[in-house]
């Protein structure tokens, strides 16, 4: 199998794995699994962001949050620690099934190991992939999900969330997201946050 049949391929598996997320959103007019659509904003995003991005940065793009809704949020305690054992259970969990996408499609090992690598947000700042996949990230959560979220929080918690995920970024993640279409709160917020 050639290698774009093999990315299309693991994308067609992915996206099918995430069609089991009982959760819907509705974007233009259209429903969607919420998975399904997060993870073509990943890869739209991925393409926009890093255009000569690696399969294995397009392939950890992709399944970012595979079948995310399986580890439910609330089944750990409300907590930061809470939180933090959940959000490295996920990692886990991610890798684990993306693996097992990966091989039935007939990747090798070492891109397995590498996609999990990825998911698993190792070496941060000094990996490459690590940190465009993580720019993406950020710009995909603050172009489609911060207005929503900022509806349920105070002003001060939100500030404090755009200067951790501002912190995350790499300065080209940051001049993208100056670029990004939002709202005029949103950019109220981020303006705050950055003179913080």
């Amino acid at each position: 199998m050639a290698a774009s049949d093999k990315l299309e391929k693991a994308f067609q598996l992915f996206d099918k794995a995430n069609e089991q997320d009982p959760n819907k959103e509705y974007f233009n007019g259209k429903s969607y699994a919420k998975e399904v659509l997060y993870a073509i904003r990943m890869s739209e995003k991925l393409n926009d962001f890093a255009p000569d991005a690696s399969e294995v940065l397009q392939l950890t793009a992709r399944c970012q949050h595979i079948c995310r809704w399986e580890i439910a949020r609330d089944s750990y305690e409300m907590n930061r620690a809470g939180y933090l054992k959940w959000r490295q259970d996920l990692k886990k969990f991610h890798a684990k099934k993306a693996g097992e996408i990966l091989k039935e499609v007939g990747y090798n090992q070492d891109t397995i190991d590498n996609v999990a690598f990825l998911l698993e947000k190792k070496q941060l700042k000094k990996n490459e992939e690590t940190q465009t996949l993580e720019d993406v990230i950020c710009l995909v959560f603050l172009e489609f999900y911060f207005e929503p979220f900022a509806k349920k929080y105070s002003e001060e918690k939100l500030i404090d969330i755009v200067q951790k995920t501002w912190r995350k970024m790499s300065e080209k993640g940051q001049k993208a997201a100056l670029k990004l279409p939002l709202s005029e709160s949103s950019l109220a917020l981020v303006g705050k946050a950055l003179q913080g």
